[in-house]
């Protein structure tokens, strides 16, 4: 399945106009990951949503995804995640794997600092 990409957006001293992309949850999503960068979710649906941030086997086999639920017309800031935890390899190498639980309403942003 092909993951819809976010656009990492760089935050500077003049700071950053934010551009936000509508959630996929029905493909997840990817970012590109250099353990600055954090994602921004705004859930406009009329129920909580779980974002689940996809980990990857650590030196001692061990996973542990981060799901946070998100209140229905709350947001949050989920990050920053670690490259050695949450970068996929291979094809998908320093890319960061989102999921959502509904996206009908939900929005994303993923900022490096």
């Amino acid at each position: 399945m092909a993951r819809t990409a976010i656009a990492v957006q760089p935050v500077n001293q003049t700071g950053v106009a934010p551009t936000y992309t509508a959630a996929d949850s029905a493909n997840g999503m990817s970012f590109t990951n250099d353990g600055r960068t954090v994602l921004h979710v705004k859930n406009g649906e009329a129920s909580p949503i779980t974002v689940t941030i996809v980990s990857v086997p650590c030196s001692h086999g061990r996973t542990g995804d981060i799901s946070v639920t998100i209140a229905n017309g709350a947001e949050k800031i989920i990050g920053v995640f670690d490259k050695a935890l949450f970068n996929q390899s291979g094809a998908d190498a320093g890319k960061v794997f989102v999921n959502f639980s509904a996206s009908a309403s939900v929005t994303v942003a993923a900022f490096k600092f």
